[in-house]
């Protein structure tokens, strides 16, 4: 997780500063020889498991969490 505390960023900005980041990260692990993490297939993401979509946020999310879709 990345935040920006500082300053406001131009999504571009953003962009190469993570880029510069990954390119680290990659560089560390393959120093160290380990692999780096693979994604998850989507056949294992709970996500697919819940009927329907989820609420939209706002300040009454909590209550048509349940309602069936």
């Amino acid at each position: 997780m990345v935040r920006v505390v500082r300053g406001n960023p131009t999504p571009e900005e953003l962009a190469a500063a993570m880029a510069v980041v990954q390119a680290r990260m990659a560089a560390v692990a393959a120093a160290s020889g380990e692999e780096p993490p693979r994604a998850l297939p989507v056949w294992s993401d709970p996500a697919r498991t819940v009927p329907g979509r989820p609420p939209a946020p706002g300040p009454d999310a909590w209550r048509t969490s349940f309602w069936p879709a």
